[in-house]
């Protein structure tokens, strides 16, 4: 059947189905080759998108603001200071304002439950930029990314998640990996698991694409065989620095290492991260963490996130490609 995505909002990946994702990412393999070779043409003239920013943001705000640009629209950034939304105006009402003056929005923010009232109340097409529990559009980039970087199809590829199991961008990895029949796994110390609910969906969404979804708190029994290592910072924008301590005792073991890739014991395997990631002292929060806890890095060491088998920056770019494919395909002329 022919897809359609026109006028449909994206709130988590269970708003696409498998056709659908290998659609958009199609799509955005094509719109990236027609950047990339100056032949690109516009499909957004004249339409307007709201972006919305609880959270500051490096590549979701840049992904959606040049995909616009490149596609002839028009963006509004609202930061956290932009506007009435939550403070004078409920979610609701903002949202009925929004959506007589603009084609879509995107919001980037801490409660799943502001996205999908936009969504509810709008009447236009909402994306989830990331929220505590879902992060879609960097699924979307993560996939376009790997399939740039194997010759394989994405349900013949393994991907390990080494890190937080709770984390939005691991609970969002392993639903789409389901949906697109990839071999996943989820390599988290039990106590971050995801809660039983989220397992039997992603269980039951891997059995009808024939994908396979292992939980392991075993790190070299997770990472055999993968084609792609990702990887997360240990502790999410928005909760309290306090959990720092622990979350380092508790994380330490399930650092990205040289040591960690080489136990793929496939030498063409790639590291990912979504970015931004803790691997050296370059940053301030760098600094205070190796001032009080005595390490250099968390998540990943600089020698795997600088080595050749770091893809980190392709996902960050194909951000802006998978993002315009989304725009394009819900709300292009």
């Amino acid at each position: 059947m022919p897809i359609n995505l026109h006028g449909r909002s994206v709130l988590s990946l269970d708003d696409l189905s498998s056709d659908e994702i290998r659609f958009l990412l199609r799509m955005a393999a094509e719109l990236k080759a027609a950047k990339l070779g100056g032949y690109e043409k516009p499909r957004l003239t004249r339409k307007n998108i709201a972006l919305i920013f609880e959270k500051d943001s490096t590549r979701t705000r840049s992904g959606f603001e040049v995909a616009a640009y490149d596609q002839g629209a028009h963006v509004t950034y609202i930061g956290p200071s932009g506007s009435h939304i939550g403070h004078k105006e409920s979610v609701k009402d903002t949202a009925r304002v929004l959506g007589r003056m603009y084609d879509a929005i995107e919001f980037r923010g801490f409660e799943q439950a502001a996205v999908e009232e936009l969504a509810r109340y709008s009447g236009v097409p909402v994306y989830n930029g990331l929220t505590d529990i879902w992060h879609p559009t960097q699924v979307l980039a993560d996939f376009m990314t790997m399939r740039e970087f194997t010759h394989k199809h994405l349900s013949d590829t393994a991907l390990a998640f080494v890190g937080d199991g709770r984390d939005n961008v691991a609970i969002s990895l392993a639903l789409g990996a389901a949906k697109v029949g990839i071999d996943f796994r989820l390599v988290s110390p039990r106590q971050l698991w995801p809660e039983q609910t989220f397992i039997d969906h992603v269980n039951a969404e891997a059995a009808k694409a024939g994908g396979r979804f292992e939980l392991t708190s075993d790190v070299a029994t997770g990472v055999k065989g993968a084609d792609f290592i990702y990887t997360d910072v240990w502790l999410s924008m928005g909760e309290d620095e306090s959990a720092w301590s622990e979350r380092i005792k508790l994380l330490a073991p399930y650092r990205v290492t040289e040591q960690v890739m080489a136990a793929t014991g496939n030498p063409y395997s790639k590291f990912m991260h979504c970015l931004p990631a803790f691997h050296d002292t370059r940053t301030e929060v760098g600094r205070q963490i190796a001032e009080k806890y005595g390490i250099d890095c968390m998540e990943v060491t600089n020698a795997v996130f600088e080595s050749e088998a770091s893809v980190v920056f392709d996902q960050a770019e194909n951000r802006m490609h998978s993002i315009k494919a989304l725009l394009v395909a819900t709300i292009g002329g």
